[in-house]
């Protein structure tokens, strides 16, 4: 069922909508090399206001790429690097003793978590007491400090990384704080061409001008615009199957999710697909949300949300093949 907008001001806005994402890709392209499905949804997670989980060991580009969305989003961008004696006060920032007017009075001393994308370099390096400060400001957009309540810039963004590898001294993320990354991507090591076209790009004497193509305000616009995107009752019925077919527990789930995982996604990936999905709808020429769109985002957005069994970790058996299990069965 073809939908289209009736409102022609609305209409114009998605032809804007695609042309701004089509720019920040390009832009962005200058100095990352490959990544391209990385890059889609990482833009397709800021659009829709989602943070992002980056995976993948070090020296790929994750850090690269963040700077480079923050200059193309005329953005303020901070890094923190997390290790085990990093504290909470760190991150957030804590009330110092000042003088003013003669009188010594408490100030609030803004941490580095007061920007509008932060990085946050190998999260799992953390203890949980300084990962579980950032979980307020991934879902409330705010810092509380001494019962004070400080309100986050707009908008605001959480690009973490960790990497998979170097298990030893370290602390993973809660289940509680997974669900808070829209999308968590596996950054994986570039082919031939693209591992000579990144030597060429960072080794010469002139490095890639990165100009910005866009702002904040205007990012907060796309999102309002997708979130306008129709979705039919049947699209959204198989959206809410994919999500309750992770469940064991439920009779409908397919004989591979009641064999190897332990716990199935929460509503919070529903809303994470049905957000992603209207965005990569627009940006593919639809102006409705197709099943493709749906099965183009529901691995990234559901990967980190499902839990294996003991039987599926020692089978070495992934999220990602159970949701293309998944996929393949409801098709």
């Amino acid at each position: 069922m073809s939908v289209t907008f009736e409102n022609e001001a609305v209409e114009k806005e998605v032809q804007a909508f695609r042309t701004t994402f089509s720019s920040l890709k390009e832009e962005i392209g200058k100095f990352i090399v490959g990544q391209d499905e990385v890059v889609n949804h990482v833009l397709i997670s800021i659009i829709a206001g989602g943070h992002v989980l980056l995976e993948g060991v070090p020296g790929l580009g994750k850090t690269a790429l963040v700077n480079t969305i923050s200059k193309v989003l005329h953005l303020d961008s901070k890094r923190i690097q997390f290790t085990p004696d990093l504290l909470p006060a760190d991150i957030l920032g804590t009330n110092i003793l000042v003088e003013r007017n003669g009188e010594k009075v408490f100030e609030f001393q803004k941490g580095p978590i007061f920007t509008n994308i932060l990085l946050a370099d190998e999260i799992n390096r953390a203890t949980p007491k300084t990962q579980s400060a950032l979980l307020e400001t991934m879902q409330e957009k705010t810092v509380t400090v001494a019962n004070k309540t400080h309100i986050l810039d707009k908008p605001y963004f959480v690009l973490a990384t960790q990497n998979p590898l170097e298990m030893d001294g370290t602390y993973p993320l809660p289940e509680a704080q997974l669900d808070r990354f829209f999308f968590k991507l596996n950054v994986e090591m570039p082919n031939h061409q693209e591992f000579s076209e990144i030597l060429d790009r960072t080794t010469g004497l002139t490095q890639p001008e990165i100009n910005a193509i866009t702002d904040g305000a205007r990012i907060i616009e796309m999102g309002k615009t997708a979130c306008q995107v129709p979705i039919a009752e049947d699209i959204k019925n198989y959206l809410i199957k994919l999500a309750i077919s992770t469940h064991p527990e439920k009779d409908e789930s397919p004989k591979v999710v009641k064999q190897y995982i332990r716990y199935g996604v929460s509503p919070r990936a529903a809303q994470a697909i049905l957000l992603a999905a209207r965005i990569h709808a627009l940006i593919s020429g639809r102006y409705h949300v197709a099943k493709e769109d749906i099965n183009a985002v529901a691995i990234p957005a559901m990967r980190h949300r499902m839990l294996l069994s003991f039987e599926g970790e020692a089978e070495g058996i992934t999220t990602e093949k159970i949701i293309k299990d998944i996929i393949q069965l409801l098709n």
